[in-house]
């Protein structure tokens, strides 16, 4: 847990989180913690329920067992519609934008929770991502996977969040737009947005995470600073790898 944890309330908190889909469980006991202006990892090899978590954290399966809180309020089992007005919004990796409308047209759909303001958050997020204002009238399939992965954060921030949930964002992405990626979701979280991140690349994830789980075969292993369990031996050798 993080040492500031005794001082502010988590942004989200997730204890004893148990889900899967219907038959033995995919992640069981999970506990972890976001706060606003950093971003959490977690981390772990393929088949240890990374993105199960996620989906149960967000509201699209519902917990056997465990809590999750936004901000000290419950909001466990909660459908993922009734999730995004409680302050969590969730990127998944695939399917993230509507293909067939302008990158404007997908952010004005982004903020359908909205009742006001629309335009205005529109124009805070060219701000922000000013390779989509440039692509504005552009239609969301033809843009690159980088784009179309900023156009799918874009989307998730029109609803202001209290965390936002990034399920593998930089997967498939070259190089260049990876290091982009990551530079757009430092800059999300320095507004003041929890987020909670799922990636493969153990290694360029933890570091950019304050704080970073370490998940294997569905359960908590390793907790701490991303920097520090960079170095860690146990992480270095079983889930990152030694550079030569």
């Amino acid at each position: 847990m993080p040492a500031e944890a005794s001082t502010a309330v988590a942004a989200l908190v997730v204890q004893g989180l148990t889900a899967g889909y219907g038959g033995p469980p995919i992640v069981e006991d999970v506990s972890i913690e976001a706060r606003r202006g950093a971003v959490t990892a977690v981390v772990g090899p393929n088949g240890a329920g990374k993105s199960t978590l996620l989906k149960a954290i967000a509201g699209l399966i519902r917990p056997v067992a465990g809590h999750v809180l936004v901000e000290g309020n419950e909001v466990t089992g909660s459908p993922a519609e009734r999730m995004v007005r409680r302050g969590i919004a969730y990127v998944p990796q695939v399917s993230n934008v509507f293909p067939d409308l302008t990158i404007r047209e997908n952010l004005e759909m982004g903020g359908y929770v909205r009742t006001s303001g629309v335009r205005e958050r529109v124009e805070e997020l060219f701000e922000l991502f000013p390779d989509l204002r440039e692509a504005s009238r552009r239609r969301a399939g033809t843009l690159s996977g980088g784009q179309r992965t900023m156009l799918a954060m874009g989307r998730g921030l029109m609803v202001d969040p209290v965390v936002l949930i990034l399920d593998e964002p930089s997967a498939g992405l070259s190089p260049r737009f990876q290091g982009l990626v990551w530079e757009r979701i430092e800059q999300v979280s320095q507004t003041g947005v929890a987020v909670l991140v799922v990636e493969q690349n153990t290694r360029e994830t933890l570091r950019h995470a304050r704080w970073a789980y370490v998940l294997v075969l569905g359960r908590n292993r390793l907790e701490g600073p991303g920097q520090d369990l960079l170095n860690d031996e146990e992480v270095v050798d079983l889930y990152i790898g030694r550079l030569s």
